[in-house]
């Protein structure tokens, strides 16, 4: 073997590799970006619990303002269904009543659905005695 022959090949066998190969590379992009999906869909479900737990406190501040007025008005409310809108900030809801009667005819039961656009939001349900 010659001399120079032998120094080339030392060379080449010293020489360190520099960077990533293309493998290590794709791998980390792959982790890079199932994280980044992971971190946006608990963005997402974040932001509708929100939104969610908004409409529920508005539609049980509608539901408890018409209960309330039921209590307050001094007479007993009329057996059947009713419907009307409660504005609460920003947002319109619609709000059913059910008015049934209860073996003791002192009291009612009242059931209130509380809807926003789309769906229901709240159910609550009292009743309601003479005073």
């Amino acid at each position: 073997m010659s001399p120079l022959r032998a120094k080339a090949e030392t060379r080449l066998r010293a020489a360190p590799a520099h960077g990533f190969t293309l493998i290590e590379v794709l791998v980390a992009l792959t982790i890079v970006a199932v994280t980044l999906m992971a971190g946006m869909k608990a963005s997402g479900a974040l932001t509708l619990q929100a939104q969610r737990q908004t409409d529920v406190l508005l539609g049980q501040m509608c539901a408890e303002n018409v209960l309330h007025q039921m209590r307050l008005s001094r007479q007993m409310p009329g057996v059947g269904q009713s419907s009307r809108e409660c504005q609460q900030g920003t947002q319109t809801y619609t709000l059913a009543l059910d008015v049934q009667p209860t073996p003791n005819p002192n009291f009612v039961r009242v059931d209130a659905l509380v809807r926003n656009a789309t769906e229901p939001v709240l159910r609550l349900t009292t009743i309601v005695g003479r005073n």
